[in-house]
């Protein structure tokens, strides 16, 4: 007996999963939680294996679930694009990116910009994410392409765009540190590249370091250099006015580069290798003092 997965059941897999959340999935397509638990144990039955397990209190998909969301993907996009093709009413066409914050001031808006212009009715989502979690949502077919930040020579994830300097930054007026003075510093919440570079490099030099304050947030890590609460360690991206170089200071180690990288996911739809490329494109135009690599697009 042939089965027939049904394509509303489908969708209520995708969204669940990208949503992190069958309860926000039910609200994002106007069902009650109650039809989409059904929908989800009818698909379980017709593919004869468990799709989903309980974790906490929602569900997290097995790895078979993993599997079939893969499919679910490919099948509501094929059935959206016949749609399309015939004229009949279809949701708009999501793009799904990742930004780390660094950008999120000049190159998300050129991007979109640019990319909205040539698909007014497709819909975009932007996540903000540190690099592991990027390269993880484009794994599992919840991100179509990000823009991360890697170590030097990490290997072939993705596209490298550029390599970057890794800077100590301090308030202009951000007393210099005495050698044998701890190094007071202001980080991103762990697991941070950055962050984890900059302990590095302390360490091997036998720098004394204490942490003054940890955020997930750029705009918190701006406002604390600028009050000079500590030292922190970025690429030099959008940096404030008031915000200075302080590598030269002898109580500083020297820290390595960063890798630029582009990822984007093998499934990703025409129009999201659109996105792709406008992202490529975008990036490479408007960053600042970086290294250039001449490479062809790579996809995960």
């Amino acid at each position: 007996m042939t089965t027939n997965f049904d394509i509303d059941a489908l969708r209520a897999v995708v969204f669940g999963i990208e949503q992190g959340s069958f309860a926000r999935a039910a609200v994002e397509l106007g069902r009650s939680q109650s039809a989409v638990s059904m929908q989800l144990k009818k698909l379980e039955q017709q593919a004869g294996v468990q799709l989903f397990a309980r974790k906490g209190r929602g569900l997290v998909p097995t790895e078979a679930g993993d599997a079939f969301a893969d499919y679910a993907r490919k099948i509501i996009a094929l059935n959206d694009e016949a749609a399309r093709a015939v004229g009949a009413a279809v949701a708009p066409e999501t793009v799904r990116i990742g930004l780390p914050q660094d950008f999120y001031d000049d190159v998300m808006p050129a991007t979109l910009n640019a990319f909205c212009e040539a698909h007014p009715d497709v819909h975009v989502t932007v996540r903000a994410g540190n690099n592991d979690k990027l390269y993880d949502e484009i794994e599992a077919g919840r991100l179509d392409c990000a823009i991360a930040f890697f170590p030097k020579n990490s290997g072939a994830r993705g596209e490298l765009l550029c390599e970057l300097p890794l800077l100590w930054l301090a308030h202009r007026d951000f007393v210099e540190l005495a050698v044998n003075a701890p190094v007071p510093l202001v980080l991103f919440n762990h697991p941070c590249l950055f962050r984890q570079l900059a302990l590095s490099a302390l360490d091997k030099a036998g720098r004394r370091w204490r942490a003054v304050l940890t955020t997930p947030s750029l705009a918190a890590v701006w406002a604390a250099l600028q009050s000079g609460f500590g030292i922190g360690v970025r690429v030099e991206r959008r940096v404030p006015a008031d915000v200075v170089n302080v590598a030269r200071w002898p109580a500083l180690p020297d820290l390595p580069p960063v890798e630029l990288r582009l990822i984007g996911s093998l499934t990703a739809s025409p129009v999201a290798r659109e996105m792709i490329e406008i992202l490529r494109a975008t990036t490479l135009d408007l960053i600042d003092n970086k290294t250039p690599v001449s490479r062809k697009p790579q996809f995960l």
